[in-house]
């Protein structure tokens, strides 16, 4: 099943994307720049999104929808927002089609014109202050609180399934708080939320930072973000919490009365995840043999392939996978049998490991007389034969220990890519040699992060949260310096 699948040495972007159809995960649709998420990487997605879902209700936050279309108007009204994302806008103009009087299909309607023309939503935050407008008087209507699962448009001129798609699907939270404080502390506990999830359920490792002015989201004062590191040494920006500071509440008019009845503006955050997570989860883990999923977000967890040659001999295993399968689901743990007679168990073992489902049994004849069960681990590709009695908590502990060794050897892999650097030379020869992150002093300047980039490509990924102050001169300019930040190519 995995024959023909490229190796990541040979060509890591073709890895990846024959990797993303092969394995069912998605594909290209008829519209250019979009995909189809199949049923298998939909699956996945609804995971992650059950897990984040239970932990943003868990802070406190609800769901709530809002339009998919905003007024062109509503864009414009904050300066710094408009200028980030007017590249990438869709726009309607007109609301109806007719057939084309020379009978050659169907065109625009030019007396459907719309009023005022109306954006595909590329990010909720006007549409979502001008709402709530009308929500707020009061302190006492403090803090708003809301999250949306949604589609949102960003016309990318180049695509890729899962990392950079014309539309995606993500979750947006935004928030309204009586006080700045109380704003940055939502934009970091969110921030922390990420990070955890990323760790204890994707298991990939991220660095905490804080984006540089050139870097942050259009119309924020402060982008925090989680960095990831994917195998071929390139950066992914994995999630990003934004403090908003006034300028929302400023552009839409969105004020309190407070306590005393003074008339306040209000602070605001937001913050997004994607379907991008897909990409980090296949780029960080995955190998030349097909996914491999961390258990906790596999749609298949284990999976049972019967060994046989006679009819008698697979009702007999049947009976028994029967029974671990009924075990196994006692237990919480997603289990199929795999029990098509029209494939020799070679090809499900392929098609399954591709697939990367983290446990595979299988069971045979000799199994049935033994008493024992064969269990291989996709995480690292062994398996030892172990007592059909009682292998559901055999499984149950095997599937804790590959969710901490996926993410501890994504982790070594990371932390041996972060280097240190203090001269230019030393900065180009890594990055074209070993990759990863590049730990070096700055300036500070938008001029020489502009240079950097124009030079090499890297650009600036975070300045770490826990980065300490430490007298430096910058990599290329010689100025002083009082931290390190970190600098990768990315994705």
């Amino acid at each position: 099943m995995s024959k023909g699948l490229p190796k990541r040495s040979d060509d890591y972007s073709a890895w990846y994307n024959e990797l993303v159809k092969r394995a069912d995960l998605a594909e290209n649709s008829a519209v250019r720049g979009c995909m189809v998420i199949k049923p298998y990487g939909f699956s996945i997605w609804e995971k992650m999104q059950r897990t984040l879902d239970d932990m943003f209700k868990e802070t406190g936050h609800v769901n709530a929808y809002f339009p998919l279309f905003i007024p062109k108007s509503y864009l414009s009204k904050e300066a710094d927002h408009v200028e980030g994302f007017a590249k990438e806008c869709a726009v309607v103009t007109h609301y109806r089609l007719k057939n084309a009087e020379d009978g050659s299909g169907v065109v625009v309607d030019p007396e459907a014109k719309l009023e005022e023309e109306l954006i595909v939503r590329p990010t909720s935050e006007t549409v979502i202050w001008n709402t709530y407008k009308n929500w707020i008087q009061s302190y006492r209507d403090l803090p708003i609180l809301c999250n949306q699962w949604a589609n949102v448009v960003r016309w990318e001129m180049r695509t890729r399934l899962f990392l950079r798609t014309a539309e995606f699907l993500w979750q947006e939270g935004h928030t309204a708080h009586a006080t700045k404080q109380e704003a940055i502390d939502e934009t970091k506990l969110i921030l922390d939320i990420y990070a955890d999830f990323a760790e204890k359920t994707l298991g990939v490792p991220v660095i905490k930072g804080v984006k540089t002015e050139q870097e942050r989201f259009a119309g924020a004062v402060d982008t925090y973000c989680i960095e990831a590191l994917m195998q071929d040494g390139k950066a992914l920006q994995a999630g990003t919490s934004h403090f908003l500071g006034q300028n929302f509440a400023k552009a839409f008019d969105v004020k309190f009365a407070d306590k005393e009845g003074k008339l306040e503006m209000v602070w605001g955050t937001s913050w997004g995840v994607s379907t991008r997570l897909m990409g980090a989860l296949i780029m960080a883990h995955s190998d030349d043999q097909g996914l491999v999923l961390p258990p906790q977000l596999a749609p298949i967890q284990v999976v049972i392939v019967p060994i046989f040659r006679k009819d008698e001999e697979f009702e007999k295993i049947s009976a028994e996978a029967d029974r671990i399968v009924k075990e196994l689901k006692a237990k919480g743990i997603s289990v199929k049998y795999d029990n098509r007679t029209t494939h020799k168990p070679g090809f499900k073992f392929a098609e399954w490991e591709l697939k990367g489902v983290p446990v595979r049994i299988g069971i045979g004849p000799k199994d049935l007389e033994k008493g024992t069960v064969e269990v291989a681990r996709r995480d690292t590709l062994t398996k030892e034969f172990v007592q059909a009695e009682g292998v559901e908590t055999y499984v149950e502990n095997l599937l804790a220990e590959i969710q901490e060794n996926i993410y501890n050897k994504a982790k070594t892999y990371r932390d041996e890519h972060i280097t240190k650097v203090d001269t230019w030379d030393e900065f180009k020869d890594v990055l074209k040699n070993k990759g990863g992150f590049i730990s070096a002093h700055w300036d500070g300047t938008n001029e020489t992060e502009d240079k950097i980039k124009d030079l090499t490509k890297a650009t600036i990924r975070c300045i770490p949260l826990d980065a300490e102050d430490e007298d430096g001169v910058c990599v290329l300019t010689g100025k002083p310096s009082k931290r390190r930040v970190l600098f990768a190519k990315a994705y």
